[in-house]
């Protein structure tokens, strides 16, 4: 029993990897399988249900000749193998484009439930379409959940603008270090020129004192 659970597990963790012949053409399908796969929850999919179970029927059974093709030599040629892919890559290309299609009828039909699922598959390059995902959930965003792809995308822009906040708090750009000097310059020559009028200002009353002191002076000096 021991044996069998570990070739299960030793199974398992081989197919969770891909053949590594003709890599270039079979990874994209392999790795695209499941995100077809789950299309069929999608409304606008139902249709194709029948046809994607085939697809990934057949999609694993060449997985397993790839693998068989690298292991043993009792196994399907390798340009056997290699139509096989091709004919496998015109499947996924025609879902992507798919995908593509109603990433972009979802906005023009406001089909908010839609666009969720189309973004939240794994078919389309979200990345790519970052700027898009985005807006379009600020023009729909008392109906659309930002959940999974926009959640993330939300949570990027946030972790960035509290990085650059940060940076910009530690590093102070030439710009704003000039303008800080300019700054202590300006407030410098304003005490400066507070001290010079408050030192005018006491000579003036100074002089006032002294002229008055005179006056009384010679005032008495006439009385006598």
């Amino acid at each position: 029993m021991k044996s069998i659970i570990i070739m299960y597990l030793f199974t398992l963790a081989l197919f969770a990897q891909n053949p590594k012949i003709y890599a270039a053409l079979g990874d994209v399908i392999y790795n695209n399988v499941d995100k077809i796969a789950d299309l069929k929850i999608i409304k606008e999919y139902k249709e194709y249900a029948k046809k994607i179970d085939e697809y990934t029927k057949d999609v694993n059974q060449t997985k397993k000749d790839g693998f068989c093709i690298e292991t043993s030599k009792n196994c399907i040629d390798k340009k056997e193998y290699l139509n096989k892919l091709r004919t496998l890559s015109q499947t996924n290309d025609y879902f992507v484009r798919s995908v593509k299609r109603n990433f972009s009828t979802s906005m023009k039909k406001n089909n908010n439930l839609l666009f969720s699922n189309i973004i939240n598959n794994g078919l389309l390059n979200t990345k790519k379409n970052k700027e898009t995902i985005i807006n379009y959930y600020y023009e729909n965003i008392d109906d659309i959940n930002a959940t999974g792809v926009i959640q993330t995308f939300l949570d990027e822009d946030a972790q960035l603008k509290k990085s650059k906040d940060a940076q910009r708090k530690k590093y102070k750009t030439k710009k704003m270090l000039e303008e800080e000097k300019i700054d202590r310059i300006r407030k410098n020559d304003i005490l400066k020129q507070e001290e010079l009028e408050k030192k005018l200002q006491d000579e003036v009353k100074r002089k006032k004192i002294e002229i008055r002191e005179d006056q009384q002076k010679s005032l008495f000096r006439d009385c006598n």
